[in-house]
């Protein structure tokens, strides 16, 4: 007689089909790995392919982005600016001339070389490669033409840059070899002039933001007290029954006070705390940008030379070699010939005044710490 044994616990279609699917599996991965295979795959061309969509946006959006931010730039500069004027001038003009002159001439001084910075870094050409140049280092992919050494496409302007540092939609313009000098200028006054004007006004912010008039809602919830004021003439008095005794008395409370806040006060506090807060946001900002891009100047390096340098590096270490910037004079060098201070020009004149004088060289050739750039000649000597 056979003996049969039923074993619940195993189920032999289960087992199939998970056969069946990891061999699916297998041959769906092996199928996609034969059609995307690429010798040259690497994981920085699947992190561009990735930024692909990025691209696109910033190729055909970010050239209308630069007149509405221009005008962002150019509102909230004059809203601040006019503020600043109509509150401060009467409020410090009572300690005197001899206070207030010395803070009239240091502020004005700041705001003429933001607004001077500002307009020749929009108005000046950053500078394009002609169509014979001296010196090339290879050819632009985009506009099949020569490219001279640190020039770069922009693919917003649709144009090679000399020596470009990037693309500015603040500035609704390119930031190469004629015009790095005004944008870099730019953001250190403007990050100095709202560093000035947040320490000159702190007093009155301080003042309005925590103590100010007696109210109901203070500090951040400011703006309550309209609707506190508007709730308040709204209410009609009201009339509670009490009973006493047997008798009933009739009690009219008056309603809430108003506050005694004219529009004026939220106008001149809402003022106070706007140019306050958007200064020292300007300060964080700017004081970060600036700090970055002084970095590079120090190391005679643009926003795009840094990444190929950097990757130029890592290179060469793997080959035991070390990578040297022929561009890197030193950190003095490197911020006299970013500054155009050669030739007689000096720091207090051409810096610290507006200065229209152009930077050392055509951006054409470069003097590196191995070869000279010589007049005299189409090419270059060693030293």
């Amino acid at each position: 007689m056979r003996i049969l044994k039923w074993r619940v616990n195993v189920c032999h279609w289960t087992t199939r089909l998970g056969q069946y699917l990891n061999l699916n599996c297998q041959m769906f991965k092996l199928t996609m790995l034969s059609l995307c295979y690429n010798a040259f795959m690497s994981p920085n061309i699947i992190l561009e392919t990735a930024m692909e969509p990025v691209f696109w946006i910033v190729d055909h959006f970010a050239r209308y982005m630069g007149p509405i931010l221009m005008g962002l730039v150019l509102t909230f500069s004059s809203a601040g600016v006019i503020i600043f004027y109509l509150i401060m001038i009467p409020r410090y003009l009572v300690y005197g001339w001899h206070w207030f002159l010395p803070h009239f001439i240091f502020g004005n001084l700041l705001l003429i070389n933001v607004i001077f910075n500002y307009t020749m870094g929009y108005l000046t050409d950053p500078g394009h490669p002609p169509q014979i140049v001296p010196e090339v280092v290879s050819i632009c992919k985009r506009c099949i033409a020569p490219k001279p050494p640190r020039a770069h496409h922009c693919s917003v302007c649709k144009r090679c840059v000399l020596r470009m540092d990037h693309h500015c939609p603040w500035l609704n313009n390119c930031v190469g070899f004629y015009n790095h000098r005004y944008f870099f200028l730019y953001m250190v006054y403007m990050m100095c002039g709202c560093l000035y004007g947040c320490f000159m006004f702190y007093p009155l912010f301080y003042e309005n933001f925590y103590v100010g008039k007696e109210v109901v809602f203070h500090g951040a919830l400011y703006p309550l007290n309209m609707a506190y004021n508007y709730w308040v003439s709204k209410k009609k008095s009201y009339t509670l029954i009490a009973v006493s005794n047997g008798t009933s008395i009739k009690l009219t409370p008056p309603p809430p006070p108003t506050l005694n806040l004219t529009w004026t006060d939220h106008l001149y506090h809402h003022s106070v705390i706007f140019v306050f807060f958007l200064g020292s946001g300007c300060v964080l900002a700017l004081g970060l940008l600036s700090l970055w891009h002084a970095r590079l100047i120090s190391h005679a390096e643009t926003s795009i030379e840094v990444h190929i340098n950097k990757n130029e590096r890592k290179r060469l270490a793997k080959l035991g070699q070390k990578f040297v910037n022929p561009y890197d004079y030193g950190f003095k060098r490197n911020w006299q010939l970013f500054l155009g201070l050669t030739e007689g020009r000096t720091f207090w004149r051409h810096i610290l005044l507006p200065s229209r004088h152009k930077p050392s060289g055509n951006g054409l050739q470069w003097e590196t710490t191995t070869f000279t750039v010589d007049s005299n000649f189409d090419g270059v000597r060693i030293l």
